[in-house]
């Protein structure tokens, strides 16, 4: 499908907003006429955008003339387009509106330009928060870490904006999303090897969870990965850390993921390598494991083949 006539319309809606911001600093201006221009040219800019995202032009760049009276590169594409609207809504204190289209920038330009769309994200959210709008702000905290997720590969700075998340879903009571976000802490914290802050996430959901009728059945997979975390760093602690959740949480005696881990740390105090991989075998055999409990038995496996080594 051709889309040039859209990027044609799009174009010609820009340069149209421009003639309308320069015209506000003329005389207009001084007759009141400034801000009704700047509304104007905030909805030819969206309407840009429109045509660019039907063009499918996310985040082109080139030299523009803009309404300050010189050159800026911006403008020519779906994300630019939805960030100068918000930016002139922004001018005319109209916050809310200035939030929604640097959000809509942000969606644009993750399609081509992910740090682009991270910096609009980061802007939408203080204003939200300044609104008080936690809720909203945790939201694109989310976003911003899949970004670092998928596209950026920056495991720390993922952890960062699901921990910022967190913090405001608890401020605002909504503990089921804030726990979402504190396992995808977990998850990474893990596999970073900082066992000891995923291993308080994991004790502190696999509590919450277990008083409450429709989580319960959820506690033995936290109090699993807790255990395991526990086990990369000392045999000793994982051994005592299940006798302790068995405590707390009776039915996790029952579970197989408690019963796994004692045979793992008995074949672990006998360096029986075997005994370990036959034990990991059966129950992969009928829950499957997913690939985080794999990387860490497969930590744990290798500290055993290691000993083995050192008695040689």
């Amino acid at each position: 499908m051709d889309n040039s006539g859209k990027e044609k319309e799009a174009l010609a809606l820009i340069a149209e907003a421009d003639k309308k911001m320069k015209s506000s600093r003329g005389f207009g201006a001084l007759f009141g006429g400034s801000s009704r221009k700047y509304e104007e040219a905030c909805d030819m800019y969206v309407r840009a955008a429109n045509m660019f995202k039907m063009a499918k032009n996310w985040s082109g760049k080139i030299w523009f003339e803009f309404y300050s009276g010189h050159l800026e590169q911006a403008g020519l594409s779906a994300g630019n387009a939805f960030s100068q609207a918000a930016h002139l809504h922004l001018q005319m204190d109209n916050k809310l509106d200035g939030a929604i289209n640097l959000l809509n920038a942000g969606n644009a330009f993750k399609k081509a330009d992910p740090q682009e769309a991270i910096n609009c994200l980061n802007q939408a959210i203080e204003i939200y928060t300044d609104m008080g709008r936690f809720t909203i702000a945790a939201k694109h905290h989310i976003s911003i870490a899949e970004i670092y997720e998928s596209e950026l590969l920056d495991v720390d700075k993922a952890i960062a904006h699901y921990e910022q998340a967190a913090d405001y879903y608890k401020g605002e009571e909504s503990n089921s999303a804030a726990n979402k976000c504190l396992l995808k802490v977990a998850t990474y914290a893990a596999q970073l090897e900082q066992y000891q802050k995923a291993i308080e996430i994991y004790e502190q959901i696999g509590t919450y969870a277990m008083d409450s009728v429709l989580l319960k059945y959820g506690a033995k997979d936290h109090f699993f990965k807790a255990a395991l975390c526990h086990f990369c760093v000392d045999m000793l602690n994982a051994r005592l850390s299940v006798q302790r959740y068995e405590e707390m949480f009776p039915a996790f005696s029952d579970a197989r993921e408690c019963k796994l881990v004692k045979k793992l740390l008995d074949a672990y105090e006998e360096h029986d390598v075997d005994a370990f991989t036959d034990a990991v075998k059966d129950f992969d055999s009928i829950s499957r494991l997913d690939q985080w409990n794999t990387t860490m038995l497969l930590r744990i496996k290798k500290q055993i083949q290691d000993d083995e080594s050192d008695l040689r």
